[in-house]
Formats: structure tokens, sequence, C-alpha cells
């Protein structure tokens, strides 16, 4: 897969009070860029936790759970598309459905 906008995952990291995330951040990026997803249930497989809505959307857990990563993926195009990453908190201020 081709991740789009790693920049945004490193800006988020390189936020004050956010270096905790940069390990899990980069560790799941090196994941999905070597990850071959056809489908959403091969996102399934390898990320139980993940969820996915419609529209191609996935939520991602991310740190112990204390952050959401939220992309769209294009299958056909093997592209992945960083949409948001946040807290929890900041999570429940946006609709992942459409961001």
């Amino acid at each position: 897969m081709h991740v789009i906008k790693r920049k945004t995952l490193i800006e988020f990291y390189e936020q004050p009070g956010r270096q905790d995330v940069k390990g899990p951040l980069e560790a799941w990026y090196y994941e999905a860029n070597h990850a071959q997803w056809a489908s959403p249930a091969d996102v399934k497989r390898q990320y139980r936790s993940a969820s996915i809505l419609r529209g191609n959307r996935v939520v991602f857990n991310i740190a112990g759970n204390k952050y959401r990563l939220v992309v769209r993926i294009n299958y056909d195009s093997k592209t992945v598309f960083v949409r948001f990453i946040g807290t929890h908190q900041e999570y429940d201020k946006i609709d992942a459905k459409v961001i």
C-alpha cells in the first residue's frame, strides 16, 4: 500500500506532549506501507480492533487505544489516505464517515 501524507503523522507526533505516539504511528505506517490489503476483510485480519466504516474508511486504535487514526483506502490503487489523527476527545468531535 502507498500511504499518503506521512507528513501528517510526523507533524502530529512532533507536537508537544505527543511523543508517546511516535513509535506506534511509525510502526503502523511501516505495516500499512508493506500491506497488501485488497478488501476491508484483509485489514480486519491484520488489525482486529480496526473499525470498518462506509466509504472505505477505517479507524485504527493507536498507542494502546489512546489515539485514533482515520484513513480512507482505495483498494484498487493500493492507496491509504490519512484523514485524521487525534485523541479520543478530538475524534468525538469529527464525523469519521465523511472526513
